[in-house]
């Protein structure tokens, strides 16, 4: 008696993986020279890998015509599915590429917020998860994160990230803030009192439409008479921060990023007026990314983190009447 194979049917029967790929790629460029340059080979081994597909299927995968190559009615019928078979076999190689170090998570983020929110944190996760090692880039580049070598990315933006898992963290606004030294030398309760103060400047990258600069902010209370744009300039939100901390001026600061300066005493907000800003900070990662155990630990405290910093603005805010 026969017996069964462990699947209980019989073994697939796939054509070449090199075949799959030069059609799929032919396929997407309708043009053999432009498949062989993605794929480093010569057009006529892109040809011949498209012969022996249609060989093994028994049917035509391309028509010829004056004007280029068009897919046949099977071929466009396919090639989804295929398409479909490479982003799953890219999210398995992924895996496998984890899975040889399960301890190291890798991790991006924004530079400011990586200094100062994410850094004075990681303490408590990496004492709750000592057998993951969490690698830290601060850039603002948006890295590939489909590609296997991030594992999470932290991007503020407007949540728009097509192909990815996105997670709202924390929302934003911008708050005028000083150091309590300044603040004793040079009163600052009213927006007039702005004329007497240096005004110091975000200029991050990272700003959206939304988020007032000194000019804009001024202008909306009717303070046209301050010239809006004196002051020096800084590339980071972070370096803003500390200028102010340091006695140089009233920063018009992002909250969630001064907020433990503010909680320490080195910062204060005497004019209490927060403007909130379309953008927030995401959590992004691939949908593979997410079945990694080190993965799944981050997140749910990240985003336990997240909620109780929100929690506790919120319980500032109204104790504040803001």
């Amino acid at each position: 008696m026969d017996r069964p194979t462990a699947s209980g049917s019989q073994r697939r029967r796939l054509p070449p993986l090199n075949a799959l790929r030069a059609f799929e790629t032919a396929a997407r460029h309708l043009n053999f020279s432009r498949a062989a340059d993605e794929l480093s080979v010569t057009p006529g081994a892109v040809s011949q890998q498209i012969l022996n597909l249609e060989d093994y299927v028994g049917a035509a995968l391309f028509k010829r015509t004056p004007k280029g190559l068009l897919l046949t009615d099977a071929a466009q019928t396919a090639l989804p599915a295929l398409r479909e078979a490479f982003d799953r076999l890219a999210e398995a190689a992924a895996l496998l590429t984890a899975a040889v170090d399960g301890r190291r998570l890798t991790l991006t983020a924004a530079p400011s917020f990586a200094a100062k929110w994410l850094v004075p944190r990681l303490g408590a996760f990496e004492q709750a998860n000592p057998h993951v090692e969490v690698w830290l880039s601060a850039g603002i580049e948006l890295l590939d994160l489909d590609s296997g070598e991030v594992d999470l990315a932290i991007r503020y933006g407007a949540g728009r990230y097509p192909g990815l898992e996105v997670q709202r963290l924390l929302g934003e606004m911008v708050i005028p803030v000083i150091s309590p030294q300044l603040l004793a030398g040079q009163p600052l309760e009213t927006p007039q009192d702005l004329a007497n103060h240096v005004l110091l400047h975000d200029g991050s990258p990272e700003t959206d439409d939304s988020c007032p600069d000194w000019a804009m902010w001024l202008a909306a209370r009717g303070m046209r008479e301050i010239d809006g744009m004196r002051g020096p300039r800084f590339n980071q939100s972070s370096l803003v921060i500390e200028a102010a901390v340091n006695g140089r001026g009233v920063a018009l600061a992002k909250r969630t990023l001064a907020q433990a300066d503010l909680d320490a005493g080195r910062l204060v907000a005497p004019l209490q007026i927060a403007t909130a800003v379309d953008f927030a900070y995401y959590l992004v990662h691939s949908r593979a990314k997410a079945r990694l155990p080190q993965v799944k630990a981050f997140i749910g405290w990240i985003e336990a983190e997240a909620a109780a910093h929100e929690a506790a603005l919120a319980a500032i805010d109204n104790g504040a009447g803001i």
